[in-house]
């Protein structure tokens, strides 16, 4: 049976803590990918990997590595679709399951808004990370490893 992995967008992420609590739940192994250094935890199946800071560095790391058995935590669409279409599970840190059929909307939305702030027309970012945006994190991973597992068992 070939391990499951999370691999972590961490640069940004909000949900790291939880993504370790709930993987080694699982016993999957974690990848934490950041331009920088990051603290975690001492435990032999958290590995960080610090990439250059080339634009996009830790996205083309995480997108070439990401396959079946992988879940990719990222707030990032562009990567959040490469890593789909590469076969991985991908969550945004609130939770919301980034898929075949949401990945081009996701897309064709952050693209939107970003043509709308370059025009002015929006000046506010996304909306302060919640408590319920943690909750549902914590679910949609659990879930996600436990479906990977179920697969990966044939079953």
């Amino acid at each position: 049976m070939t391990a499951i992995t999370v691999y972590v967008d961490a640069d940004a992420c909000p949900v790291k803590e939880e993504v370790y609590r709930v993987a080694g739940r699982h016993g999957a192994h974690v990848v934490v990918v950041a331009n920088s250094f990051i603290a975690i935890p001492r435990e032999p199946w958290i590995e960080r990997v610090i990439v250059s800071d080339k634009f996009d560095a830790a996205d083309d790391w995480i997108a070439e590595r990401a396959g079946p058995q992988a879940v990719v935590v990222t707030a990032d669409v562009p990567l959040a679709s490469r890593c789909v279409k590469a076969g991985a599970s991908v969550l945004g840190p609130t939770g919301k399951a980034f898929t075949d059929s949401s990945v081009g909307m996701a897309l064709a939305t952050r693209d939107l808004m970003q043509s709308l702030r370059e025009a002015g027309a929006v000046t506010g970012g996304p909306k302060p990370f919640s408590a319920k945006d943690r909750s549902a994190f914590l679910g949609a991973l659990d879930r996600a490893l436990v479906r990977l597992r179920r697969n990966a068992q044939g079953g």
